[in-house]
């Protein structure tokens, strides 16, 4: 729709408000005159006025023949030539003398004057001067007020009425009510702010959806891990009741009760961990601290960090790289990572399994991946890998530990380390994680 700028209707709206009632007083002269001839209508004025004189000095030379029906007879010759009309009255308001019986037309002008002599009023004359430009300024006033009407209903039509329409959206958008038609206007200004309106009424929706959906996401997170904390402190409190009330008599059971504690207390240990390195990578703006690091070292202290977990499995950890992995990152945060990811691999990866690690630079960047024997990851895995919260397993047993955020944790510190992070298969089976991050080289520069 082709729209105009308020200044360009401002302009418009003056134009046709002077023009307008200059068009009807000039056909209203035309119509009269048959002429657009301004000149002429003046110089009739002026003929119109010096014929007015001579009458007027006419019959105040002649009150002593106002009766006279002779003098009547010249006066009637004289108004014929100059087109006027003359009523007579007597002191007394009586009709001596009326040229035209039956002129009354409202809309001719007259001059009336007091003939006196010798300090007595004589009588009083009215003249019914040609009609003037009575039509004409008549004429003007009325298209002077039809501009203003059709002024008034263009303004009210483009400015006011798209103006009232989208405060009365407002109130309804303030109701709640999101499904609301904007009016349209053919003023530029007004279409300008009603698309801007129409932009925030879409980021006021995206943002209540997105607020409704971070609701769902809270009660869900608070769920989640009451339910994963739960696990975890019910069996721990079951063993240390079990040694309070001494059901463990001999010191084999109390070891193994021990056992079960501390690996309770480690499991608990460990999803407080992973909930607030969470928390403070969701919601806290971490600062990086950077430096020059091989990435080979990382990944090996993570496989000897998790060397004990992967003997009870009797699961080999291997990695290979020939040459240094120089990258520029927190290597806390990196090793961090690792341990999440190797984590992984080990709680998946079935006895006497396997799991390799590759470490190798290709350009600018520094890959790895990381590849275990285990079932791999189903379809819905793959989607939802780096889902909060999200595991693989049908229930919400806690026994292979974690609390579903390791993943989502790793992609998030390599992606602070503007890199990437993916899951898939590999195709002699097992799961597969790549990554990658730019190398050190690359960030200098």
């Amino acid at each position: 729709m082709k729209t105009i700028r308020i200044r360009t209707f401002t302009l418009i709206c003056f134009f046709f408000l002077l023009s307008l009632p200059w068009i009807f007083y000039v056909t209203a002269h035309f119509m009269e005159n048959q002429t657009f001839s301004l000149s002429k209508s003046q110089k009739q004025n002026e003929t119109v006025q010096r014929n007015l004189t001579e009458t007027i000095h006419l019959i105040e030379a002649s009150t002593d023949k106002w009766m006279d029906p002779n003098w009547h007879n010249v006066l009637n010759s004289h108004l014929q030539k100059t087109k006027l009309d003359v009523v007579i009255l007597s002191a007394s308001d009586r009709e001596i003398y009326r040229s035209d019986p039956e002129r009354r037309s409202v809309l001719t002008s007259t001059e009336q004057f007091s003939v006196i002599e010798d300090g007595r009023l004589v009588g009083r004359v009215i003249i019914y001067l040609p009609k003037s430009n009575t039509v004409q300024i008549i004429s003007l006033v009325s298209g002077l007020i039809l501009a203003f009407i059709i002024i008034g209903v263009a303004m009210r039509r483009l400015l006011m009425l798209p103006l009232e329409r989208m405060s009365f959206a407002a109130r309804q958008i303030a109701t709640g009510e999101w499904d609301v038609k904007l009016p349209m206007s053919r003023i530029t200004e007004i279409a300008e702010v009603r698309d801007g309106f129409d932009v925030m009424v879409k980021g006021l929706q995206q943002s209540h959806q997105k607020q409704v959906e971070l609701e769902e996401e809270r009660r869900f997170v608070i769920a989640a891990v009451a339910h994963d904390l739960r696990t975890p402190l019910f069996a721990l409190r079951g063993y240390l009741d079990g040694l309070e009330q001494g059901i463990a008599h001999s010191p084999e059971k109390i070891t193994k009760y021990l056992e079960v504690c501390k690996d309770k207390s480690a499991q608990l240990d460990r999803l407080v961990e992973d909930l607030l390195t969470f928390t403070k990578m969701e919601y806290v703006e971490t600062k990086l601290n950077n430096k020059p690091v091989d990435l080979n070292f990382i990944v090996c202290k993570s496989i000897d960090s998790l060397s004990p977990l992967a003997q009870q499995k009797q699961i080999s950890i291997s990695i290979k790289s020939t040459v240094a992995c120089m990258i520029n990152g927190d290597t806390h945060l990196l090793e961090r990572a690792m341990n999440n990811l190797l984590e992984n691999a080990v709680r998946h990866t079935p006895s006497d399994g396997e799991i390799v690690v590759h470490c190798f630079t290709d350009g600018n960047k520094v890959k790895f991946s990381i590849r275990d024997t285990g079932p791999g990851f189903s379809p819905e895995e793959l989607y939802r890998a780096f889902e909060p919260l999200y595991r693989g397993e049908v229930s919400r047993n806690r026994s292979t530990g974690g609390i579903g955020l390791g993943l989502t944790i790793s992609q998030r510190i390599v992606r602070q380390h503007r890199g990437e992070l993916c899951v898939s298969n590999h195709p002699d089976g097992g799961a597969l994680l790549e990554g990658w991050i730019p190398a050190v080289t690359s960030i200098i520069l």
